[in-house]
């Protein structure tokens, strides 16, 4: 059993070194991004499926409160909270527009949607990034398996470069939590 674990834990050191290696430079271009965008009082939209909506509100939820500093409260939505809208949504319009909707209703010109999949081809989160383009938002996505549509799509793409599930998503939050901590930084 120690070999196996030995064995996860360098899978996943692996697929960060080469995310890194792959996304350092677009991990930069969107703390610039963020920290500009604060300054102008805009908001961030987070939103994915699963164990990405979990970190949609994970990352929403260190920008509201703290990462490592005090400081004042800076504007993130989850998009992935609100039961009744999600619901009403999907029973009265389709899943596929879970995101969309309530980017058409929350989302400003210079605000940032920020789509996180595994596959990249999450159809709600597409729509909801193909929404945020149409209305003026800055649009990054967090995704693996080569990026899948969504990566083609967004003004910066972060792409893991692995195909499995649990070796992506433990990047994605590493690479948000460098987004947290840098944009903290930065203010």
């Amino acid at each position: 059993m120690k070999a196996q674990i030995q064995k996860i834990f360098q899978e996943s050191i692996r697929v960060k070194e080469e995310t890194f290696k792959d996304n350092a430079d677009k991990i930069a271009a969107v703390v610039q991004e963020i920290k500009a965008l604060f300054k102008r009082d805009g908001k961030i939209f987070f939103f994915g499926n699963g164990g990405s909506a979990a970190d949609s509100q994970h990352i929403a939820a260190e920008f509201i409160g703290r990462f490592r500093k005090e400081r004042r409260s800076l504007p993130a939505i989850a998009l992935t909270t609100d039961s009744s809208i999600l619901t009403a949504l999907g029973n009265d319009y389709g899943f596929d527009v879970v995101f969309a909707r309530q980017i058409e209703g929350l989302g400003r010109r210079g605000d940032l949607a920020f789509g996180i999949s595994t596959s990249g081809n999450s159809k709600n989160v597409i729509e909801g990034v193909k929404q945020a383009r149409k209305m003026g938002l800055k649009t990054v996505s967090l995704t693996g398996c080569g990026g899948g549509k969504l990566a083609g799509l967004t003004d910066i793409s972060l792409i893991v470069p692995s195909s499995t599930t649990a070796r992506i998503q433990e990047s994605h939050i590493c690479i948000a939590h460098a987004i947290c901590e840098l944009v903290e930084d930065g203010l």
